[in-house]
């Protein structure tokens, strides 16, 4: 039966994941440089248009239908939302079909939209929407399905299944692997390592930080798909990962580079997000601490690492999101306990666990790189994926949108 409370709560947490893609086009369009503003927050801003779209006519029945055949893909039962109505679906008994429905399209439209801060400033807009389409239904979509869907292999992995509660692997560790492949097929800027590209509004870095924080509430508790003790369970260790993460992150590059980095600190707490998000519904508050300080330390290190490689991931998401997702995913086989939410890893005596964890992580990094490179290069040999170095030199808000960010001079 519906439960009114199960219902509006999941109502609310998809508004407040909704809310995290505004927050993160905030976020990555602080890090760029101002000729480049507009169309950074519009790549995030595209695709919730976007994905909504496709995702009521068919990547929810790709995701979420019945499985096809070997736990690889859904059917299209659910083509355009057929018999998705006010009735409990196959996923949540005390929730409308249709509010689950929405829940997880916040989902498939936050994810493709991380990917972009692997080649911002240099995508042509038109190839950047046939690739955001084709990759949430031919990757995202059957990701979520292995991982969430009607008999996903990765549920039924060794019996157990792999745990991911609310996305380590489904949106992070896919997102991360995409975005190393657009970093290297999009190639670097012009002028990356001999020209400043230092962040050009802070502020907007740390508002967006802090919307992505708040509505990771929503991502994370809502993920539990009912008003109960293992949503408060999600968001109090949410809560504390993010924490944890942002004063090691902090703290590390304080000692390090000898001041406290603000940039640091917003990044520092994302990846604490991050990593606690496949855990969530399955560790108890003092190891979510653990796992945030890992993801502080391990996060940063990915950093400073790719710099060092000279990879143009322009705003980081592989050493955030992809490195981040794959420690919060193993660390939930290290940590999570059966009585939190039923999931047991190492702790609670289920080492096996870790090989499942192993598994997902390889498994969707893997076709994620594949797929996504596939996509890419035929794109790039095609219609071209990058603006002309003059367009990118004036900036590409102006060559691709004909606006400025900012206007001064009238």
């Amino acid at each position: 039966m519906i439960d009114s409370g199960d219902t509006a709560w999941i109502l609310v947490s998809t508004a407040l994941v909704m809310f995290m893609t505004p927050g993160l086009a905030f976020f990555y369009a602080g890090l760029v440089r101002s000729k480049n503003v507009l169309t950074t927050m519009m790549h995030s801003f595209i695709v919730m248009g976007l994905i909504s779209v496709l995702w009521v006519i068919v990547g929810y029945s790709l995701a979420f239908g019945p499985d096809a055949g070997g736990g690889l893909i859904g059917n299209l039962d659910y083509f355009g939302l057929k018999d998705v109505g006010q009735e409990p679906g196959p996923y949540a008994d005390t929730i409308p079909h249709l509010v689950f429905m929405v829940f997880q399209m916040t989902f498939a439209i936050i994810t493709p939209a991380l990917i972009t801060g692997a080649f911002a400033e240099r995508a042509k807009f038109g190839p950047f929407l046939i690739f955001m389409g084709l990759w949430s239904l031919v990757v995202y979509a059957p990701v979520a399905h292995w991982v969430w869907g009607d008999n996903g292999w990765l549920q039924d992995l060794w019996g157990a299944g792999a745990l991911d509660f609310a996305g380590g692997t489904v949106v992070h560790v896919n997102a991360g692997a995409a975005a190393l492949v657009a970093a290297i097929v999009y190639g670097r800027r012009k002028g990356y390592g001999s020209e400043p590209m230092e962040p050009h509004n802070i502020p907007f870095v740390l508002l967006g930080a802090a919307i992505l924080w708040f509505g990771w509430f929503g991502f994370n508790a809502g993920s539990a798909l009912a008003a109960d003790g293992i949503a408060a369970n999600a968001f109090v260790v949410t809560f504390v990962a993010a924490g944890a993460a942002m004063v090691t992150w902090t703290g590390i590059s304080w000692a390090l580079a000898g001041k406290p980095s603000a940039v640091g600190a917003a990044a520092g707490a994302v990846a604490g997000l991050v990593a606690i998000t496949p855990a969530a519904g399955f560790v108890d508050t003092m190891p979510a601490i653990a796992i945030g300080v890992g993801a502080g330390a391990i996060c940063y290190g990915a950093v400073q690492l790719r710099i060092r490689m000279r990879l143009d991931d322009s705003l980081d998401v592989v050493g955030v999101h992809g490195v981040g997702g794959a420690w919060g995913a193993f660390a939930t086989g290290i940590f999570a306990v059966a009585t939190v939410g039923g999931g047991a890893g190492v702790i609670d005596d289920n080492a096996g666990q870790l090989a499942r964890q192993l598994t997902g992580i390889g498994a969707t990094f893997a076709y994620s790189f594949v797929a996504t490179y596939i996509i890419l290069k035929a794109l790039d040999l095609t219609i071209g994926l990058r603006v002309t170095e003059d367009e990118e030199r004036v900036g590409v808000d102006l060559s691709e949108h004909g606006e400025r960010g900012y206007v001064f001079d009238v």
